[in-house]
């Protein structure tokens, strides 16, 4: 068992803390079949970030907040094929409000609906899409996240699946545990775990003792 102390974790949503990515992909490749765009393209650099991130990159002609909400909708049409991971309910139920955030790049509503239909806590600290200038791979959301806690970043560990949301928690001067197989070990990252079965947290003084199990 490896155990760190911490002061804080910082959560990233879809692929972290529920698998959506099933749901997310087929919004995706709805759309880019309606805007005559190669699904794969988008499908290649679309986990892990805004959706304005991506439609810079694969379609900058369109309406950015015309087509953000298209997609939405569509996140929000296929949120019920989400599933929680193991262990997720166990933890959020375990860690006092003061000490985590949800850090997504998904919308606000896309993330209340996810946080709603799998019965989740919602947390005291959530930057979404909206809240930030630049989303993940940039530090914004996670220097943000941390800022709202009153707690450095240094002392708060990023859960992330995602190469963006890797590189936006290590940019951000956090350390990072990856959740699943998707992105490679990298200086920063303090382990990998494929749920959060394994995962506990103890009080120790003004800091959490955590365990990947």
């Amino acid at each position: 068992m490896t155990t760190f102390h911490t002061k804080a974790l910082l959560l990233d949503m879809d692929g972290t803390l529920v698998d959506s990515t099933p749901g997310v992909e087929k919004g995706w490749i709805r759309w880019s079949i309606a805007h005559g765009i190669d699904p794969q393209t988008v499908l290649d650099i679309c986990h892990g970030c805004t959706s304005e991130y991506v439609l810079a990159k694969v379609a900058p002609h369109l309406d950015p907040v015309t087509e953000t909400a298209t997609l939405d909708a569509l996140e929000i049409e296929f949120a019920g094929e989400a599933k929680v991971r193991p262990g997720v309910a166990e933890l959020l139920a375990s860690l006092p409000a003061s000490r985590w955030a949800l850090v997504t790049s998904a919308g606000r509503e896309v993330a209340e609906t996810r946080f709603r239909l799998g019965s989740l806590p919602w947390p005291g600290v959530a930057v979404v899409a909206e809240d930030v200038s630049q989303g993940k791979p940039s530090p914004e959301p996670y220097l943000k996240a941390a800022g709202a806690l009153g707690i450095a970043p240094q002392d708060c560990i990023v859960f992330e699946d995602a190469a963006a949301g890797v590189a936006s928690g290590l940019a951000a001067g956090c350390r990072v545990v990856i959740v699943g197989d998707h992105v490679p070990m990298q200086p920063g990252v303090i382990g990998r775990i494929a749920d959060f079965s394994g995962v506990t947290l103890q009080p120790d003084g003004d800091a959490l003792v955590l365990s990947l199990g």
